[in-house]
């Protein structure tokens, strides 16, 4: 009996590590469970930094929970009309993740500038113990999702709510500190701007990466002169052309193109060469087509011969 092989078996697809569902997990239910005592606790201290880490562990709950969501969805099988799987959904989950973040960071930056206008009275002691209890569970979450942030785009975005998260804590920490021991409430606002820039910022990285990906861009890690430079230094190689490389999923590296080889006997080697060329560059998925002629080459002399051809016969009169 002779086995076949669908074409999702033979994709080639290598990722590294996928989204860690168990911790996800538990990220989300510490998240979501001290998101209701921070907001308490923002609202009794009078405390806009704490609301605005709330509200900030509010959306983080709704991104876990798509990011939850789609690592699942990713993790099911390629199949015969979704050949690369599901990998893209995370990529998807992490473009709402970065815009949510710059909503987050907007909304704080609005009420800081309304509470340096008209400063509130703020219960330092309350503040600050809610403060600190929200580092150290950001800490902790921050730790569950340390070894696999760069394995995943989407693992990346929640590790940038959750620093965020952390950082907010920890200048809202600072802010409570200040009030205690000198009563100078205009800390607090100060403090929520300072947060909303350091969102911006992971905010910006993660929608220009996932941005990037959804439009098949060239990874920033490889230069597509490098990639064409590596295969034309291949031996029987005499020209390519229609070159890709794009990144189908965060560490899956694909490229696709045409490569003019004259002698057929060469084929096999040079189509191993090109591959082992791509491996050095962290391209993986390699799909080359070999010609013994440049067709784009031959298509425009047809099409020259031809206009040609037009022109002399519309130079006749009838």
């Amino acid at each position: 009996m002779v086995a076949t092989t669908s074409r999702a078996d033979c994709a080639h697809l290598t990722r590294r590590a996928a989204t860690p569902l168990p911790r996800l997990w538990l990220v989300l239910g510490l998240t979501g469970t001290f998101m209701v005592l921070e907001a308490a606790g923002g609202w009794l201290s009078g405390s806009l930094a704490l609301l605005a880490d709330a509200g900030h562990m509010l959306t983080d709950v709704g991104a876990l929970g798509l990011s939850v969501l789609t690592a699942w969805i990713a993790q099911r099988p390629a199949d015969e009309t979704k050949t690369y799987g599901y990998l893209r959904w995370e990529i998807l989950a992490a473009l709402v993740n970065g815009a949510a973040l710059f909503g987050i960071a907007a909304w704080v930056v609005v009420e800081a500038m309304q509470r340096i206008q008209h400063p509130e009275p703020i219960r330092a002691g309350l503040f600050l113990g809610v403060a600190t209890a929200g580092l150290a569970v950001n800490l902790v979450s921050l730790g569950l999702l340390h070894g696999s942030r760069e394995g995943s785009l989407n693992a990346r975005g929640v590790y940038l709510h959750v620093l965020g998260d952390a950082l907010g804590s920890v200048a809202a920490l600072a802010a409570a500190a200040i009030i205690w021991l000198t009563g100078w409430t205009l800390a607090d606002p100060i403090a929520s701007i300072a947060l909303s820039l350091l969102i911006l910022v992971g905010a910006w990285r993660l929608l220009r990466d996932s941005t990037d990906i959804l439009l098949d861009a060239v990874p920033r890690h490889v230069a597509l002169a490098e990639v064409q430079r590596r295969i034309l230094g291949v031996a029987g190689v005499a020209a390519v052309h229609d070159l890709h490389v794009w990144t189908v999923v965060n560490g899956v590296v694909a490229m696709s193109g045409h490569a003019v080889v004259p002698d057929l006997e060469a084929h096999p080697g040079v189509l191993e060469g090109i591959r082992t060329e791509m491996s050095s560059l962290g391209i993986g998925h390699v799909t080359m087509q070999l010609e013994v002629a440049d067709e784009c080459e031959e298509v425009r002399a047809v099409a020259a011969g031809a206009r040609a051809g037009h022109l002399h016969h519309g130079g006749h009169a009838h």
